[in-house]
């Protein structure tokens, strides 16, 4: 009996842990393959031609230096943590952007590039559960549910964790308004 308990103590762990995955993030190059056409919506190329897509490159300015440099800050804004947390992709995440990755492992480096700007998945989540046709279509005929692949619905919060006031260049935030400027909906939704 003891051993026959052990064994289904074991068993449940697994099943705990095996539920418990974490999403990683894959890099908005991902979802280009599936949303770039102009019939599902043209999302990446209005992300690509949008205020978010640069936003790495903003911090490599004299005015994002000058910034950092009144903010009393001991790096450039392109390596400091507090300017990173809202111009990359899933910085301070394992599988988000990082400062440093070894330029041996050429998969990791291209994927820390993509992350290098606010991507889809710094609003819509880490894609590494949600990226596949398979799940897209799942998630659309209803067999399951965007949360359970780590796909978040979108929100003035999604938004206001950068758009706020800590940030040095804030300017008021109307969700609804700023929500229309980056619009990238499907057609008919």
């Amino acid at each position: 009996m003891k051993k026959m308990l052990i064994v289904l103590l074991i068993l449940s762990v697994g099943m705990v842990y095996s539920q418990a995955t974490t999403a990683e993030f894959v890099g908005s190059k991902k979802c280009k393959m599936c949303h770039s056409k102009a019939e599902v919506g043209s999302q990446y190329s209005i992300w690509e031609n949008g205020p978010h897509a640069r936003s790495f490159e903003t911090l490599k300015t004299d005015a994002a230096k000058a910034i950092a440099k009144k903010k009393g800050l001991k790096t450039s804004p392109d390596q400091a943590p507090e300017c990173l947390i809202c111009h990359v992709t899933g910085w301070g995440e394992e599988s988000g952007y990082q400062l440093k990755v070894d330029p041996l492992d050429k998969k990791a480096v291209k994927v820390n590039d993509d992350l290098s700007s606010v991507g889809c998945e710094s609003c819509h989540g880490a894609g590494s559960e949600y990226k596949s046709k398979k799940v897209k279509a799942a998630i659309a005929e209803g067999t399951i549910t965007r949360e359970s692949v780590n796909l978040l619905t979108i929100s003035e919060k999604t938004c206001t964790v950068c758009h706020n006031k800590k940030s040095p260049t804030y300017k008021a935030f109307d969700y609804a308004v700023r929500v229309k400027e980056i619009a990238h909906p499907a057609p008919g939704k």
